[in-house]
């Protein structure tokens, strides 16, 4: 099928073999590449119920069919594995060059099976894979271990790796690249550790053949023209996502003291224009991109001068600055750094430490933990990433410290991960974005909050705020399938994706078609999800959120559980499932 390769790489590490598979084009029609693809996958490879370090457990990365085109925003790829953090589905997305090398590789699917028997890395290239020693990576950071790898192989290579905390299987280790970039919440670096993989080089020259080139190019410049100058881009071009610290401060949304209060008192110390002012900071865009959101910063002055990142973005600003109470910008990105170098999600290990911080309060554990102490919670970090200590059990997750500790009532997360810095209680479709996401308490697969901060649907509506919903779930579900960017949403119409899929795959599909396709991929994730022992019970919220008014700076918030049963059952009816028992 034009737009793909129509071929998976398939490498049994314990055997140290790959072979290629064709990819059946009835697949490809009904779920397209990316999340479809390794929806499909996942379900169709993992037996059910295997332990997510089992060799059995499958990693898969796959493209779609915009990867290494013009189009904008198509700079992505995608990973899908069951999670050691949750126990279910997991999926991530990241951007960045390593795109165009993973693409040229020639594959669709990439598939990595079993567990060496000692650290290696592997390079995969249109020539094959050739399996690399990694002994003596085996213990470096991030930054250390990509900057080897891409020495080693050459070229126009891209590599991701994993840091100690992939290695040491904490369970909420990312995947790195480009130094900076992060992707796989819920432990997928967890499990590249647990098969002693390294990381993984990419390098080729092939490319895929799309159905009319001419016109996909067309389109993209037309699609430039149409929306260059509209405002989204240059509010991206300007701030990137810290843009959303003085926003959600300012309506009280913003997750504060362990999810006690909706705005931080100083918040302005941590917003982006404060970013902006005490740091040297340059916009970066992925190939293919005019929106730039990609911010480099540099700490101008104090203890940190001279540290350099990407970013911090608004999830790490919410998860230390607001949950942590940590009110200084430049510490926040020291933090920041110190996670990317481990190799650590920053939602998760935010949300963690705010959760020690708040058993030591209550002398559940020894450790003398306080808001705001930056030092005290870089420590926890690599307690946690060396899996030391205290850092022991939260090297585990929420779900498991808050067992160890009696604290089942106080922890905030929905099957086992963190929600991300939109709380609910006022942002009521994120609620129901929460409970019903395929990985746990994800912000990502609708970005609900979009609608409700645009005014596009009242935040205290709650008749008919399902049906919005779904639509954006749908076309975020498609985004995943193309592979695009999310900050393109309001960019592109659901009329340039049936143009995007004409030019590249020559389907000529119907808006009604394509929700049904989306739909159809959501169903896959359930299917994983109900084979592992998932039902709608496990559809719901933390209690906190019911029970606790969150004290905002002006306002008082909460979310009924009547409500979000409305939400749900309307839910489900669009869906098409059972209503909830």
């Amino acid at each position: 099928m034009k737009g793909f390769f129509n071929q998976l790489l398939r490498i049994n590490l314990s055997k140290r073999k790959s072979t290629v598979e064709p990819i059946p084009e009835s697949i490809l029609r009904t779920y397209l590449g990316g999340k479809g693809l390794g929806s499909y996958l996942l379900l169709k490879e993992n037996p059910p119920h295997i332990d997510p370090f089992s060799p059995q457990n499958r990693l898969i990365f796959t493209l779609g069919p915009l990867a290494d085109t013009p189009f904008y925003g198509s700079s992505r790829y995608a990973v899908f594995t069951k999670s050691p953090q949750t126990g279910i589905y997991s999926e991530s997305y990241s951007g960045g060059k390593i795109t165009l090398p993973l693409s040229r590789a020639g594959y669709d699917a990439i598939i990595i099976e079993g567990k060496s028997e000692s650290p290696i890395f592997l390079e995969i290239s249109d020539k094959g894979v050739v399996f690399h020693s990694a002994s003596a990576l085996w213990g470096k950071e991030t930054y250390e271990a990509e900057e080897t790898i891409l020495k080693r192989v050459g070229g126009d290579s891209g590599a991701l790796v994993i840091g100690p905390a992939g290695e040491n299987l904490v369970k909420f280790a990312v995947i790195d690249s480009e130094r900076w970039r992060s992707l796989g919440r819920a432990g997928i670096g967890a499990v590249m550790g647990s098969k002693k993989l390294k990381g993984i080089a990419f390098h080729g020259n092939k490319r895929r053949e799309i159905s009319d080139p001419s016109s996909l190019k067309r389109l993209s410049q037309k699609f430039k023209e149409r929306v260059k100058d509209n405002e989204t881009v240059h509010i991206y071009k300007k701030y990137g996502t810290p843009m959303l610290v003085s926003i959600m401060n300012t309506i009280g949304a913003f997750p504060t003291q362990y999810w006690s209060k909706g705005t931080l008192e100083g918040w302005e110390g941590i917003s982006a224009e404060s970013l902006m002012e005490r740091c040297q900071v340059s916009s970066i865009a992925c190939p293919h991109c005019f929106m730039a959101c990609g911010k480099i910063s540099e700490i101008k002055q104090g203890r940190h001068k001279g540290l350099r990142i990407m970013g911090p973005e608004y999830e790490t600003i919410y998860a230390f600055g607001g949950l942590c109470m940590v009110k200084s910008i430049e510490e926040i990105i020291y933090l920041n750094d110190l996670c990317d170098r481990l190799g650590m999600d920053t939602i998760t290990a935010g949300n963690l430490v705010a959760f020690a911080i708040e058993a030591s309060k209550i002398k559940k554990i020894k450790e003398n933990l306080q808001y705001g102490d930056v030092d005290g919670i870089a420590e926890i970090l690599i307690k946690i990433a060396h899996r030391k200590g205290v850092g022991k059990i939260l090297s585990e997750g929420v779900r498991h410290a808050a067992k160890v500790w009696g604290m089942e009532e106080k922890a905030i997360h929905v099957k086992g991960l963190e929600p991300a810095g939109f709380d609910p209680r006022v942002l009521k479709g994120m609620g129901l974005a929460y409970a019903t996401s395929d990985r746990g308490a994800c912000h990502l697969r609708a970005t609900f909050y979009k609608s409700e901060l645009s005014g596009q649907i009242g935040p205290d509506q709650i008749k008919g705020k399902a049906k919005l919903f779904v639509d954006y779930e749908d076309k975020m579900t498609l985004f995943d399938a193309l592979i695009l960017c999310r900050f393109y949403r309001d960019l592109i119409t659901w009329r340039d994706i049936q143009e995007i899929l004409k030019s590249t795959c020559n389907l000529s599909l119907r808006k009604k078609e394509l929700k049904a396709m989306a739909s159809g991929i959501v169903n896959l994730a359930r299917t994983f999800n109900q084979q592992e022992g998932m039902t709608k019970k496990e559809d719901k919220l933390p209690r906190r959120f019911f029970r606790e008014v969150l004290q905002g700076k002006t306002i008082q918030s909460t979310i009924q559980s009547e409500d979000l049963d409305f939400m749900l059952k309307e839910y489900y009816q669009l869906r098409g499932w059972k209503s909830r028992s």
